[in-house]
């Protein structure tokens, strides 16, 4: 009987997180307008990331199964915020975002907690993400200078998501350790 290699749905899923994060940091930089940012949330970051959640619970990956949907969910509920702000249907304050952030914030803290088991570059991604996250939360509830200093870190982690979809890649392709994952942080 035939073994058909299936791809791994973190490639997909670590590209969406990692170029909707970026784009949003170029928005928060004034480089971009929001309009990339909320279809690149909905679609990119969103919808495909949710899928590669899905299909990561398939695999029996429960890491990438709660990071992956969860991610995704917070894209597509960031892109319906915009959008309500937007149509004017419900604005949303700044505090109102930053207890939205700070929810998230504290899922992000259980998941930044797993990363130290898994390897460096899961641990990096998500120790920049904790501390953009925390960034932001304190930058969207009074403190609006610190949301420039997350984007820098949120720019980090979102490279460092494209060096595991990279590595993923790469090392699958040529059937080497080009890249590295390094080492977890913590052992069990």
């Amino acid at each position: 009987m035939n073994e058909i290699k299936l791809g791994n749905p973190a490639v997909v899923g670590l590209a969406g997180f990692g170029l909707t994060t970026l784009l949003l940091q170029f928005h928060t930089l004034g480089l971009c307008g929001l309009g990339p940012v909320m279809a690149m949330g909905i679609i990119f970051g969103g919808l495909a990331q949710f899928i590669a959640g899905f299909m990561e619970q398939k695999t029996g990956n429960n890491f990438g199964f709660a990071a992956f949907t969860s991610f995704g969910a917070f894209w597509m509920g960031l892109g319906i915020i915009w959008m309500c702000n937007n149509f004017k249907i419900y604005e949303t304050a700044p505090a109102d975002l930053g207890i939205y952030l700070v929810a998230w914030t504290l899922l992000t803290f259980i998941l930044w907690v797993g990363s130290l088991y898994i390897h460096s570059a899961m641990a990096t991604t998500f120790s920049t993400l904790m501390i953009g996250f925390i960034l932001l939360d304190f930058g969207h509830l009074g403190f609006p200078q610190l949301n420039v200093i997350a984007a820098y870190v949120l720019i980090i982690c979102a490279l460092c998501a494209w060096y595991m979809m990279a590595m993923i890649i790469l090392n699958d392709l040529t059937g080497k350790q080009l890249l590295k994952a390094g080492k977890p942080w913590l052992t069990k």
